[in-house]
């Protein structure tokens, strides 16, 4: 057996899951039933076994602890502050992910007491450092949204122009001019006119559009400069 000299750190994951519906950006969170931090709120997250992957760490967590599968994941960063967990020396990798909130049914197991969606601006007081973690994780999303097309993994298959910019608008937390965005984002060529319009309102009915898959797979690959 192989013996080393050093004494190794712990390994875990932690993920920022994002969602948006009418009162803006959320988070996900799950609350902690067992110590440290028995009943604070935290990040989906924990220890990744020896014979897993990170992502596939990242994965059971989430489906573990919230019931979340199906998701699009992406590492941002490493956090590895010396005192981040009472319990030893632990570097977590944490990843953010983007759902729909109406095609997730969230329900809480293994050590999580509670599941719950939770303001972008309202977060209770967090667990270990995930404050620090969520912030990161949602300027992460800011610039992602300057650089790459972002909505299929978060808007329904058919959707209004002002539902693609309320949603810039929650990530950014900012409001953005009507005209200048509408301008913007259709000459990126992205979107597809389609012949409806949205049915039982009781203002006049708005065009609705869906994203070009092909069109949006190759730019997220290739990247764009998304001015807003």
């Amino acid at each position: 057996m192989t013996t080393y000299e050093y004494p190794r750190a712990a390994l875990t994951v932690d993920c920022v899951v994002f969602g948006v519906d009418e009162a803006g950006l959320q988070i996900l969170l799950i609350q902690r039933g067992i110590a440290p931090f028995r009943g604070f709120w935290a990040l989906p997250g924990g220890f990744v076994r020896i014979d897993e992957t990170v992502e596939e760490a990242t994965r059971r967590e989430l489906r573990e602890e919230t019931a979340v599968e199906r998701v699009h994941l992406e590492q941002f960063g490493i956090f590895d502050a010396i005192d981040r967990d009472p319990r030893e020396r632990v570097i977590s990798i944490a990843s953010y992910g983007l759902v729909k909130l109406l095609d997730h049914r969230i329900k809480a197991a293994t050590d999580a007491a509670k599941a719950a969606w939770f303001g972008a601006d309202d977060l209770p007081r967090l667990a270990f450092d995930h404050a620090a973690i969520a912030s990161a994780a949602r300027k992460q999303l800011q610039s992602k949204v300057r650089s790459e097309p972002i909505g299929f993994e978060l808007l329904p298959p058919k959707f209004k122009l002002t539902q693609l910019q309320r949603l810039y608008e929650a990530i950014l937390d900012r409001p953005l001019d009507k005209r200048n965005f509408r301008k913007k984002v259709l000459a990126l060529d992205l979107l597809e006119e389609l012949e409806e319009v949205e049915e039982d309102v009781a203002h006049r009915a708005a065009r609705l559009y869906r994203f070009d898959e092909r069109k949006y797979r190759a730019l997220t690959k290739g990247g764009f400069d998304f001015s807003l």
